[in-house]
């Protein structure tokens, strides 16, 4: 996958994304949140996170209290080493990582923490929450960051009924 192709096709389609997703949100069509879903679990059968890792390498997540305390605990170390070491406050006194790619990522993609990653991490991009209309401007931030929420965007315009 050519990040770099997929991030044109991504810019240029912000308008037209933003615009249908804004009518998804004023109309909320019935089952709406079934359908995504249907498309997410379709979009995620054919993309393969491993080959393209772009969230890992451009974005940190949030890291929430129960995160620290887990994965400090994974770590066998004290929460507030793990914080010393590994996070920073941002502007909104969120714990993120202090640098991206991840710390945590491997040069084959995988996630060195998986089974305890953060809570970010294991609902990104979100296209399977309920109420997805709720989140649009997540929604349209992660389809610059991930292939498979741009596809979940485009099979959605293809698929929805508005």
């Amino acid at each position: 996958m050519n990040l770099e192709e997929y991030y044109s096709k991504a810019k240029e389609k912000q308008k037209v994304h933003k615009k249908f997703l804004q009518k998804v949100k004023n109309k909320k069509p019935k089952k709406l949140d079934d359908s995504v879903l249907d498309i997410h679990n379709e979009v995620f059968d054919e993309i393969n996170c491993l080959e393209c890792a772009n969230c890992c390498k451009t974005t940190g997540p949030l890291f929430t209290r129960q995160d620290i305390t887990r994965i400090a605990k994974h770590f066998k170390i004290k929460e507030k080493e793990f914080e010393e070491t590994y996070l920073r406050i941002d502007e909104d006194n969120d714990f993120v990582l202090k640098s991206v790619p991840c710390t945590f990522l491997d040069e084959n993609n995988y996630c060195m923490i998986y089974d305890v990653r953060p809570k970010a991490c294991r609902e990104f991009p979100h296209t399977d929450r309920k109420n997805i209309y709720q989140i649009n401007h997540l929604t349209i931030k992660n389809t610059l960051i991930c292939p498979a929420a741009y596809e979940v965007v485009e099979k959605m315009m293809e698929r929805i009924n508005l």
